[in-house]
């Protein structure tokens, strides 16, 4: 299959040219003109690139590429390592960075809320990467945590005042997104969920009386590439197409 009839759907299903993002979208290193094999996972880290090698794939396709806004263009040290490996084997690099986050179908945010059975989940108008809803019946603070921690196969790291209040209405957005929990307040979220936190975070989850749950960036955010790459394997039954999830505890 022509690598550019893969990145042309792919573009055309994320809608990437309508989403304002930090980093280019679509393809990032060209490789191979033909692609049979397909690696998908989070971060095109130097592992992932060797688990590419390894298994022959001609294009990796992550939700975390490279040339993000404001970053060093000098080629050099980890992104030397990196592009090396990728221009001397000819692989391709495909990313779509904010295009997964809020696509409706396989985007993190929406497979996020669907995972913990949140009802009538809605990104907040002007933030697209901001969704709220309902959970599945009310509950206590422990047991979101231990909701979150089921799903995830990991606990998250909880900030609450009352771990016995009765939470209703929740915010989340995956990733790094932590500062939008004063924005999720004042849409009426009980509590916020998002990916990573900061020293400030656990202040203003105090001050706000608002329960914040990091569970982790790349945990949040194995949904969407993983999701496409069952996607991908529906729309191109002659591709094989694999996911691999190298761990990360943040």
């Amino acid at each position: 299959m022509k690598t550019a009839v893969i990145e042309k759907t792919l573009n055309e299903f994320l809608d990437i040219k309508k989403i304002k993002d930090y980093a280019s979208n679509g393809l990032q290193v060209e490789g191979c003109k033909d692609t049979t094999k397909v690696l998908c996972g989070v971060t095109a880290s130097l592992e992932l690139i060797d688990k590419a090698i390894e298994i022959g794939a001609q294009t990796i396709i992550v939700h975390h590429g490279y040339f993000w806004k404001n970053e060093s263009p000098c080629i050099t040290g980890i992104k030397k390592k990196r592009l090396s490996r990728l221009l001397t084997k000819n692989i391709n690099l495909l990313a779509y960075h904010l295009p997964l986050d809020i696509n409706p179908v396989i985007g993190n945010n929406y497979l996020f809320g669907k995972m913990l059975g949140i009802q009538d989940g809605r990104p907040l108008e002007d933030y697209p990467c901001l969704n709220i809803g309902t959970l599945p019946k009310p509950m206590t603070v422990s047991e979101l945590a231990n909701l979150i921690s089921t799903n995830l196969n990991r606990p998250p790291l909880s900030i609450f005042l009352d771990s016995d209040k009765i939470l209703s209405t929740v915010a989340w957005s995956t990733g790094a997104a932590q500062d939008y929990l004063e924005t999720a307040y004042e849409a009426g979220a009980q509590a916020y969920i998002s990916g990573e936190i900061s020293e400030r975070t656990v202040l203003e989850s105090r001050e706000l009386d608002t329960p914040y749950f990091s569970v982790g960036h790349h945990a949040s955010e194995t949904l969407g590439i993983r999701a496409l790459s069952e996607w991908l394997k529906q729309q191109f039954p002659e591709l094989e197409v694999s996911f691999v999830n190298i761990d990360n505890p943040v």
